[in-house]
């Protein structure tokens, strides 16, 4: 059995390879932020039977990672040392913390996500900040959705840029005319500029979605302020302007994490309407989600990145004429009208 850990950096990833004993099994290799085809490319190449593990600071590699057939396992912070500010823990401390014990770790299923295993832990947060997102709300600092009694919706798309998905997505709305916000990782943000400038250019809106999508409740502020202020900065070189809305990967949240956010410059967007389509449910399924869900004002999340998002493609013209059709209008969730106070509800 061969162990290999993926670390991430303000560069791109490190691979480290153990054998069963924690002894090298391959030299170390590097891989920069545009090179992921390579990366999974790289993992899937040996014969041998092997375990990838990542941590949970990093998930925007795993679905990747099992859609090429690979077996993917999180490591927490419990059996890793400590982070840097910025960056996971490094490759050779992954690989062996599957070496040391497997058991330990989190093995990740494809339908459950980066997730897998702390869906409480996820639903508990934020549960428990529906006093400090309703508080936020009513401030403007925090969206959920829009204005109830206006026939606007918002297309939002997570996880990117990635291709060829972006790309293909880009191509639906610009054939539809239709704008939406992406919410930009850091990491692909760095390795795909062009994405980015054809996002600018056709008119959408972007956001910040962090640079490697962690956990955010398992951050100290030092970390999760270095998450966004260094996506800020990629996605203003590569897109031309400092974004102005952030989206918390998973949702993830705790009434701690939502005061860091508060006291930072963007507003967060959060959604209301979820066909889970990372999961691949099928392009029908999503797009008939979407059509069932969807209210005035409705923050629909879909993905660009972080996977296989096919399915995705292929929902997005079913569910752009679906809801042309009964009289909405897409407007980028930054020009939602803001809801009434009294009309706001908390969302995931």
């Amino acid at each position: 059995m061969l162990y290999s850990g993926v670390a991430w950096d303000a560069d791109g990833y490190t691979v480290d390879v153990l054998d069963e004993t924690g002894r090298p099994a391959r030299p170390t290799v590097r891989f920069g932020r545009g090179r992921i085809d390579d990366l999974v490319r790289h993992l899937g190449a040996t014969g041998d039977a092997q375990v990838t593990v990542v941590d949970s600071t990093n998930g925007i590699l795993d679905g990747r990672l099992m859609a090429a057939g690979l077996t993917v396992y999180r490591a927490d912070p419990p059996v890793l040392p400590p982070r840097p500010e910025f960056g996971s823990v490094p490759a050779t401390e992954l690989a062996r913390a599957a070496q040391r014990d497997l058991a330990a770790l989190t093995r990740l299923d494809p339908r459950r996500g980066t997730q897998t295993g702390r869906e409480h832990d996820l639903e508990t947060g934020i549960a428990a900040s529906a006093d400090a997102l309703g508080a936020l709300t009513v401030a403007g600092r925090v969206l959920s959705h829009g204005d109830r009694d206006r026939p606007e919706v918002a297309l939002t798309f997570d996880d990117g840029p990635q291709p060829p998905y972006t790309g293909r997505v880009l191509d639906v709305l610009e054939r539809y005319d239709v704008p939406a916000t992406f919410f930009c990782v850091g990491l692909h943000a760095g390795g795909h500029p062009d994405e980015l400038a054809r996002m600018r250019e056709q008119g959408h809106e972007l956001g910040n979605h962090t640079w490697s999508h962690p956990f955010l409740p398992e951050l100290t502020r030092a970390q999760l302020v270095a998450q966004v202020e260094r996506t800020a900065e990629a996605v203003e070189r590569a897109g031309g302007s400092v974004p102005t809305l952030f989206r918390p990967p998973y949702g993830s949240r705790t009434p701690q994490v939502m005061r860091w956010l508060s006291e930072l410059e963007p507003r967060v967007v959060l959604w209301d309407v979820e066909p889970f389509d990372w999961a691949m449910p099928g392009a029908e399924t999503i797009a008939r989600i979407v059509l069932d869900r969807t209210r005035p004002g409705s923050v629909i999340l879909l993905h660009d990145g972080g996977g296989d998002r096919s399915q995705t493609v292929d929902a997005l013209p079913a569910v752009i004429e679906g809801l042309l059709g009964r009289g909405y209008r897409f407007v980028p969730a930054g020009r939602l009208a803001t809801p009434t106070p009294a009309a706001t509800t908390s969302a995931r």
